[in-house]
C-alpha cells in the first residue's frame, strides 16, 4: 500500500512538473485578457499581433501581465516601425507609469537590444558591446528569449546569447512582465508569439 502511495505521488509530481515545464501563450492573438495598460498610449491588437503606439501624450506606456512571474523562459517577436524604443520588463511592479523592476532593452540599432536596465534604480547593469551589438533586424521580425532563474537573466536575439547576468537584487525582485512604449513619441513595435515556460 505503501509503495502504491508512494507511485501515485511521484506520478502526481511529475504531472505538475511537466505542466510547468510546457510553454504558454501569453497573449492570445484576439484581445488583451490577461494584460493590464498603464498610461495614455495606445496597445492594441490587430491581424492577430500586439501593437504597441506612441499616443498623443507622447508619454511613456506599459502593458503588464496581471499575473506576477518568477523563473521563466520568454520567447517573443518584435517588429520595429519607425522608432522602436521598447523594452521587456520582469519582476516588476507599478505605479501609475512609474516602474520598479529591470528591463530588456529593445530599441533601434546600435543601442543595447538585449541589455539589462533598472528603472528608478542603478541605471544599465549590462550594455550589449559594439562587436555583438549587430544582430538587431529593423524593420523585420527579430526573436527574442529571456531566461531569468534566481538572479541569472540571460538573453538572446534571433539566436545569438548578448547577456549573462547574475544580480542579488535581481533574485529578491517579484512582480510582472511588461512590455513599453518609450516617451518621446514616434514609437510603433509589433509583437507575436509571446510564449512562456514556467522554471
Amino acid at each position: 500500500m505503501k509503495r502504491f502511495l508512494y507511485l501515485i505521488g511521484l506520478l502526481a509530481t511529475s504531472a505538475v512538473l511537466t505542466a510547468q515545464e510546457q510553454p504558454k501563450a501569453l497573449f492570445n492573438g484576439e484581445n488583451l485578457d490577461g494584460w493590464l495598460i498603464h498610461g495614455t498610449e495606445k496597445w492594441y491588437v490587430e491581424d492577430g499581433e500586439l501593437i504597441c503606439e506612441s499616443g498623443p501624450d507622447k508619454a511613456y506606456g506599459y502593458l503588464s501581465t496581471e499575473r506576477w512571474y518568477d523563473d521563466f523562459e520568454l520567447e517573443l517577436e518584435f517588429k520595429q516601425e519607425a522608432d522602436g524604443n521598447s523594452g521587456v520588463f520582469f519582476r516588476s511592479t507599478f505605479e501609475g507609469t512609474k516602474v520598479t523592476g529591470w528591463q530588456v532593452e529593445v530599441a533601434p540599432p546600435n543601442h543595447d537590444t538585449g541589455g539589462i536596465y533598472e528603472s528608478y534604480g542603478r541605471g544599465w547593469l549590462y550594455q550589449i558591446p559594439d562587436e555583438d551589438d549587430v544582430h538587431l533586424s529593423m524593420g523585420d521580425w527579430n526573436l527574442l528569449k529571456i531566461r531569468l532563474q534566481g538572479g541569472r537573466v540571460t538573453t538572446w536575439l534571433n539566436g545569438h546569447q548578448l547577456c549573462d547576468l547574475d544580480d542579488p537584487k535581481i533574485a529578491k525582485g517579484k512582480g510582472a512582465i511588461a512590455l513599453q512604449i518609450h516617451d518621446g513619441g514616434g514609437i510603433k513595435v509589433r509583437w507575436r508569439n509571446i510564449r512562456i515556460t514556467e522554471l
